[in-house]
């Protein structure tokens, strides 16, 4: 069992910057691929970000690259999202996950096992 915490939302203004932190507990966790995903009132939850178990393979989804850098500290059992440049639209609730089974870095919701609360992140004109 893997429990995930999230941390770091807030308000920012556009063009500001964020962290989100994920700490997560579970003695294999460092062997799980993980991700970042958001979801925005009235609309579906998407894909944003995925690293590999080793942190050396990531994958984004096209509206946040060279924006947001994913990274983990297995050390630290963490994964983060550096949020730059950020814009209104990238306004939403956003949840890590883990995916125990992938040793890449998926971009389904499906193919995760563990989920966060979700944090609030709120980018404001």
């Amino acid at each position: 069992q893997v429990q995930l915490v999230e941390s770091g939302g807030g308000l920012v203004q556009a063009g500001g910057s964020l962290r989100l932190s994920c700490v997560a507990s579970g003695s294999i966790w460092s062997s799980y691929a993980m991700g970042w995903f958001r979801q925005a009132s009235g609309k579906e939850r998407e894909f944003v970000a995925a690293i590999n178990w080793s942190g050396m393979s990531t994958y984004y989804v096209d509206s946040v690259k060279g924006r947001f850098t994913i990274s983990r500290d297995n050390a630290k059992n963490t994964v983060y999202l550096q949020m730059n440049s950020l814009k209104a639209e990238d306004t939403a609730v956003y949840y890590c996950a883990a995916a125990a089974w992938s040793t890449g870095t998926p971009t389904g919701d499906g193919l995760y096992d563990y989920w966060g609360q979700g944090t609030q992140v709120t980018v404001s004109l």
